[in-house]
């Protein structure tokens, strides 16, 4: 600009501006044919985020680590808390497909449901990135990869170790099940992995299952139903801590023991849920880690250059019984 005072002649200041236009109009659109579009004049990789909503305790953990990997990645962020609403997710990822995003990743309400949008990132071309939940698309084209745990093997540590511990049952052991939201694919999939490893006792039953959302006020008031419509529980399998949490005050309300009336079972690991287990509350945890930023930000500057990535890519996680929690407890992050 301070060339351009220096002229003497009007329309030589008018010609060189107009020059600058036009190279910035020039390398504007072949910026929107590369990678999806979305990168910045300084470089910097923009990703869309479409997040399920804040339900949990869990939910909360995943959201504050991809904010903060992408900060610490130089990956501008932009944010969208879906509500729990798949329609709310669609129209994010619309929003991020318009803005020329360079990477959208998100963590599927529910599992089906999805071709149509994908299908549009694909045609614009923009990865996209499945973090925590999965999908049913048949066509695996339509994402690069899934960042996240294996549910099913969630349920089955979960239904394992129950087992372990009523192998010597001589009667029957009343469970019931509060399970995730209806068609996500946790609550699918623990609901799987629980029932065929129990499958090895024909003593355990699950005698009643119905969906909590995640949520603590979810767990407590369909726990409250389970315990007036059942006058014998001896096991809850929660497809996560905060429900396990809820069903915690319905059990005292019921006047009964949890941890000791009521074997209790939940998914997730969690600071609260981890202190309950530490305290006798609840029995046994399946861990599911919510600390998935680092990884899905080298995910993304891999697939914004063109790399190659495994189609899935799975965290590693263990369990918790009381003393492990007791022993974990004062480093966990969350």
């Amino acid at each position: 600009m301070g060339k351009m005072r220096t002229q003497s002649a009007p329309w030589r200041a008018a010609a060189v501006l107009a020059s600058v236009l036009l190279v910035g109009g020039v390398a504007a659109c072949g910026n929107s044919d590369t990678g999806g579009g979305g990168t910045t004049d300084d470089g910097k990789i923009t990703m869309g985020f479409s997040q399920v909503g804040a339900e949990s305790g869990w939910r909360t953990a995943n959201t504050t680590s991809i904010k903060e990997a992408a900060a610490a990645a130089g990956i501008e962020l932009k944010f969208d808390d879906a509500q729990q609403k798949q329609e709310n997710q669609i129209k994010a990822i619309r929003n991020y497909i318009q803005q020329k995003v360079d990477v959208i990743a998100f963590s599927p309400v529910v599992e089906s449901g999805w071709d149509t949008v994908l299908k549009e990132a694909k045609d614009a071309d923009i990865p996209v990135i499945l973090t925590d939940r999965s999908v049913d698309s048949a066509d695996k084209s339509l994402y690069k990869t899934f960042l996240g745990s294996d549910f099913v093997k969630e349920g089955r540590l979960a239904g394992e170790w129950l087992v372990e511990q009523k192998k010597t049952a001589s009667g029957p052991v009343n469970i019931v099940e509060l399970q995730g939201n209806t068609g996500a694919a946790p609550a699918n999939d623990r609901k799987k992995g629980f029932g065929e490893a129990i499958a090895a006792n024909p003593n355990l039953k699950i005698i009643a299952s119905q969906p909590g959302d995640f949520t603590r006020a979810g767990g407590k008031q369909v726990m409250e139903q389970f315990l007036k419509a059942n006058k014998k529980i001896d096991v809850l399998f929660a497809h996560n801590d905060d429900m396990g949490l809820g069903a915690l005050e319905a059990i005292n309300a019921a006047g009964k023991v949890p941890g000791k009336d009521i074997t209790i079972i939940t998914v997730d690991a969690v600071k609260d849920g981890m202190q309950a287990l530490a305290d006798g509350k609840f029995n046994f945890i399946a861990e599911c880690s919510p600390l998935l930023g680092p990884q899905l930000m080298d995910l993304a500057k891999k697939v914004h250059a063109g790399e190659e990535v495994p189609p899935r890519i799975e965290t590693e996680e263990t369990t918790f019984t009381t003393e492990q929690a007791k022993e974990a407890l004062p480093n966990r992050k969350y």
